[in-house]
């Protein structure tokens, strides 16, 4: 018997023993192959060392065992890695990791980049490998292969140039971390280099819709917008660079001068957008007037209808041309010390809300009223001038002609010692001009402290205006006490004098001046009398005394003691002794 038959045999009798025969049931996959007459269509009999025929069915590895390229490059011996006759839920692919720890370069394709951390689905999906046509793919559904992917961006990323710069993305986006910026694209080696501003602008300022091949270049217009509206008929290159647009170089072809509006002074480094806002220069620009560019007006229309030119020119807008001697031909010429006053000190808020037409028909219209209002609706002029403020016009005769006449010392005293700021205040009102009341209290302090007020008795009733200290005209025969004797000779202080000596401020006594002896006279005595002291003295004098020696005493004064003197029996000491005195000879006469 032939080897073939004998396999033949072997396999005509598998049906009758299946379980001696076959290894095991086939996997899902392989589940058509199943039976004993499909075994010759993956086993290759008769070889001597068992041989396969996996290839015959998967071409498309193959294919790139063949080409030596992708994960399978090389390996011929399939078994090694899948393995069946275990079952149907059998899984034949053996990962020897996990699909998320592949090693990619086992692939032939290295994942780096932002590819590095992209889950295996988002490249290995039906979407792109349909889009990618490999037609040696067999497996039904897509999502679940990992062969049919190209390595090229096209295969998974959507061409965004639509082929104008073919297939290599890598000739201009280089190293896969991202998109942009365009690394590997150098613009000078196209026909239109970048230069100025031009490297500034972003990719789709120029190359709109994504179109990269056959953009216009040859004028500035092709992507710019003629602002000047056909106004130059040469190459923009001829005021403009691709620097900047502004500020514009004019050429010497042009001159301003012979324009209707040369241009002079500060006009000249004016850019010219500054007055041609439209760009159009066949527009006609309105120039008879400074207002027609010149706007707001700084002065809010004060000078309605006048010209600028009067005051300024094409030199600067400041300083201004208007002099002192033309203020003297205005409304309000300036004389004295306003001749030399700034400008801004009349005319305020500095800035663009100076105001030049002021009020001048009144002082306070520039001047703070230096009295607070206490001459209110009389003129400044009454008592000022415009030379100074100080001294005030405001003479002694004009004084004598107010409710206050100045006499005797008040004629002689200086202004402020009755004008003056009242005390105690801060910050210190004006002086005083107007008063409620004229009594002396007013302006000298009381140094009575009211002893005299209860009776409303004026300052002139003792005191008159050429002396505080002359008091003749005060009339003491009035008052409880009238001055009589020796007391009329005496001057007021020996007996109105301050309580306290030692005082600070010493208050003297008037209206409750004692009127007994010893409140003046020291008591000499020492007490040794009772009685008042007229009992023995008169005001005319202290002495003689009026004691009557025969009755007040009990020592008579009879024959030759009526002729001695007193102090020959009171001698003197300390104390004159009366109280007390011996009435025996012998304490008077030594030697009896």
């Amino acid at each position: 018997m032939s080897r073939s038959s004998s396999i033949l045999l072997v396999l005509l009798t598998a049906s009758v023993l299946p379980g001696q025969i076959s290894p095991g049931p086939l996997s899902q996959a392989h589940q058509h192959l199943g039976g004993a007459t499909q075994c010759i269509a993956c086993h290759t009999f008769g070889a001597g060392a068992p041989k396969f025929k996996c290839q015959n069915c998967h071409s498309e590895i193959a294919v790139r065992v063949r080409d030596n390229r992708g994960f399978h490059a090389g390996k011929t011996d399939c078994v090694k890695c899948h393995t069946d006759h275990f079952g149907k839920t059998f899984n034949i692919v053996k990962w020897e990791t996990t699909p998320a720890e592949f090693d990619h370069r086992q692939a032939g394709y290295p994942l780096q980049g932002r590819h590095a951390g992209l889950a295996c689905a988002r490249c290995h999906n039906g979407r792109n490998v349909s889009a990618a046509g490999p037609p040696s793919v067999k497996v039904k559904d897509l999502n679940h292969t990992y062969l049919g992917l190209a390595p090229r961006c096209a295969t998974c990323h959507n061409d965004v140039h639509k082929g104008q710069l073919g297939p290599e993305c890598a000739k201009c986006h280089t190293g896969l971390q991202a998109w942009k910026p365009v690394a590997g694209f150098d613009h000078s080696t196209a026909r239109f280099h970048l230069t100025g501003l031009h490297g500034r602008v972003a990719c789709a300022g120029c190359h709109r819709d994504n179109q990269f091949r056959g953009v216009a270049f040859a004028s500035c217009g092709d992507c710019h917008k003629d602002p000047h509206r056909g106004a130059f008929q040469g190459s923009c290159q001829s005021c403009h660079s691709t620097s900047g647009w502004k500020p514009a170089r004019l050429t010497s072809s042009f001159d301003h001068g012979s324009t209707r509006f040369p241009l002079q002074g500060l006009h000249a480094n004016t850019g010219c957008f500054k007055c041609h806002a439209s760009s159009n220069f066949k527009e006609p620009v309105p120039h008879e007037r400074c207002a027609d560019c010149h706007r707001p007006d700084p002065h809010k229309g004060q000078f309605a209808g006048k010209d600028c030119a009067a005051c300024h020119n094409e030199t600067g807008f400041k300083p201004s041309l208007f002099t002192r001697p033309m203020h003297q031909k205005t409304a309000y010429p300036l004389q004295a010390k306003h001749a030399s006053v700034a400008c801004e000190k009349c005319h305020l808020p500095a800035g663009p809300d100076t105001v030049y037409k002021v009020r001048f028909d009144a002082c306070n219209a520039c001047h703070k009223d230096a009295h607070a209002g206490q001459f209110s609706g009389q003129k400044c002029e009454a008592c000022h001038t415009i030379d100074a403020f100080r001294p005030s016009t405001f003479t002694l005769t004009r004084h004598q002609q107010s409710r206050f006449p100045l006499r005797d010392s008040h004629a002689a005293a200086a202004c402020v010692e009755c004008h003056k700021s009242p005390a105690n205040r801060f910050p210190p009102p004006p002086a005083q001009f107007k008063f409620e009341s004229l009594n002396c209290v007013t302006c000298h302090a009381d140094p009575h402290q009211g002893q005299f007020q209860a009776s409303k008795h004026e300052c002139e009733s003792c005191h008159n205006l050429k002396s505080w200290k002359e008091t003749l005209s005060f009339d003491h025969s009035k008052t409880r006490f009238a001055l009589a004797g020796a007391h009329r000779a005496v001057h007021c202080t020996q007996c109105h004098r301050p309580a306290n000596l030692s005082a600070s401020v010493r208050q003297v006594t008037f209206r409750d001046a004692t009127a007994a002896c010893q409140g003046c006279h020291e008591d000499i005595h020492r007490g040794q009398f009772q009685d008042t002291c007229s009992s023995c003295h008169a005001e005319v004098a202290w002495k003689p005394t009026t004691f009557d020696h025969e009755t007040r005493s009990s020592f008579s004064l009879a024959g030759a003691h009526k002729a001695v003197a007193c102090r020959q029996c009171h001698d003197r000491r300390t104390v004159v002794p009366y109280k007390g005195t011996p009435s025996k000879c012998s304490a008077c006469h030594a030697g009896l």
